[in-house]
């Protein structure tokens, strides 16, 4: 897509554009704030994974495991050909049906994922650089087909603004489903040692299957498909960008596992692998909002509505970096009681943690911009994305062979590629940001000084927490956390119009 116009005319129809606007605004808050609710709980069902995983399969098994997951995920990722995003830009510009435009979509991922996955069958060594925890491990490989799919479900269901089947599937089908696999595999003599891999295989297709059960109500079959070789090839070439974007976007999140694998022990990799499963609530935050934010910037793309785009930046950004600080503040400050919930070992991944959960903070900006800067400047978009990758990765190294040199211990390694990603991050927020600004001609920040007024007292109340009991500090000391926080950013921070998050009768009187 071109670069568009710089102006931020509305053009829409009469007094029906407010309306519009208002009316996108409410859908955005109730799908994020749907979404937000399934990641509580998707956090919730993995925890009975994590204490699995920590206590009885030990350090270098769950590093093993991470490894090899970032490569399966990677080749998921572009063999769904960024339909996450692209399909509602299809299904916007209305290309043919709509249930045969998501068909030609499937198809193309499952031929390009059988392709992806053999490969990597005959080729295992790139998965399991420092071997298997057993020989049925190298059946990861089966997960790439259902996991590519399932983006695409889930994007299809959004884009008729149904996030409760990204709920189902991703917070509460899967993570149970590894929760509880990976105890049974354990106990099961055969399965015993590739419980972990298993137990992911297992839940990638019942998640799976929950969405194509929602779609297939929602869709249905496809009626007069013919597929076409050719529309699928230049789906392909035209969804190069998104994919990209998508791989540089995922690599923000995986690369330092990567560069720990090559660099370091199996032991440093699981103890950055565990910190960031615990910094995966606000990290999914950011991307609640992407599903439905999608279909209302395509559609008002269509419209040429730049500053209602620069005005739903700038709303669901603050939402986001509001909800995601106070999350983190109550993760990070009893770290390591999370952490030794996991297994007394895992405490000293408390430093990797807290890098971790500042760099999901300093990332929000950059996460909001590119939901935009994906349909109006993908290769630009593309470009910094990747110099931001290549810092990160530059960081990394550099901060893993420093630790090496004044010979510190595994968990060092592991916090020094968490502090990689935080400054990586930070980078590209601000660059993405005031590229998008200058495009829109609008700003879209999300900083807020409320957030720090809000941040002090909830340090306070955290650090006064410590010394409780372990168990005291996260049954009374988190919720302390949140509340002062709340508290505070809702008095100091929440204008009326930021309320509509919180609100449940969406489409009724805002007022209410």
């Amino acid at each position: 897509m071109s670069k568009p116009p710089i102006s931020t005319t509305v053009t829409g129809n009469g007094p029906s554009s407010g309306e519009s606007d208002n009316e996108d605004l409410e859908a955005i808050a109730k799908g994020g704030r749907t979404n937000v609710m399934g990641f509580v709980m998707r956090l919730i069902a993995r925890i009975p994974f994590l204490l699995i995983a920590g206590r009885l399969y030990g350090l270098d098994a769950v590093g093993r495991y991470a490894y090899a997951l970032i490569l399966i995920e990677l080749f998921a990722l572009m063999c769904s050909l960024g339909e996450k995003r692209g399909l509602a830009q299809r299904l916007t510009e209305g290309e043919g049906d709509e249930t045969n435009l998501v068909y030609d979509g499937l198809l193309t991922a499952f031929i390009l994922s059988c392709i992806a996955g053999l490969v990597l069958f005959l080729i295992p060594a790139p998965l399991f650089p420092n071997g298997m925890n057993s020989s049925l491990d190298i059946w990861l490989v089966a997960a790439i087909p259902a996991f590519a799919m399932t983006e695409i479900l889930l994007a299809a269901q959004a884009y008729r603004y149904d996030i409760a089947t990204t709920v189902r599937a991703r917070a509460i089908v899967e993570p149970w489903t590894i929760s509880i696999m990976v105890g049974v595999f354990f106990f099961i003599p055969a399965t015993k040692d590739a419980g972990l891999a298993l137990a992911f295989i297992a839940s990638i297709y019942a998640a799976f299957f929950t969405a194509l059960w929602s779609f297939l109500r929602t869709y249905g079959l496809p009626v007069g498909w013919k597929p076409s070789w050719r529309y699928m090839v230049d789906m392909t070439t035209r969804a190069l960008p998104l994919v990209g974007a998508d791989a540089v976007e995922w690599s923000t999140r995986r690369i330092d596992i990567f560069i720990l694998g090559l660099f370091a022990s199996p032991a440093a990799v699981a103890f950055y692998y565990m910190a960031q499963q615990i910094a995966s609530l606000p990290q999914k935050l950011k991307t609640s909002f992407e599903p439905i934010l999608s279909p209302v910037i395509t559609k008002n793309l269509k419209k040429k509505n730049y500053g209602a785009i620069a005005a739903q930046v700038r709303q669901v950004g603050f939402w986001i970096i509001a909800v995601q600080l106070g999350i983190a503040l109550a993760l990070v400050i009893p770290g390591e009681a999370f952490m030794g919930l996991i297994g007394p070992q895992y405490v000293a991944g408390t430093g990797a943690l807290a890098f971790l959960l500042a760099a999901e903070v300093a990332a929000s900006m950059a996460v909001v911009s590119e939901s935009v800067l994906v349909y109006v400047a993908r290769k630009r978009n593309f470009l910094i994305s990747i110099g931001v990758i290549a810092l990160q990765a530059v960081l990394t190294i550099a901060l893993i062979l420093l630790a090496d040199h004044l010979e510190l211990t595994e968990p060092f390694k592991a916090a020094g590629a968490a502090m990689a990603l935080m400054l990586a991050l930070a980078v590209s927020s601000l660059v993405k940001a005031l590229f998008l600004k200058k495009l829109l001609k609008a700003p879209v920040s999300n900083w807020r000084w409320a957030l720090v007024t809000a941040t002090a007292p909830a340090v306070v109340v955290g650090f006064l927490a410590t010394f409780l009991p372990e168990w005291m500090e996260l049954l009374v000391g988190v919720p302390a956390i949140l509340a002062t926080y709340g508290y505070v950013i809702w008095k100091r921070g929440f204008g009326e119009e930021d309320r509509v998050l919180f609100r449940k009768n969406i489409g009724g009187d805002a007022k209410k």
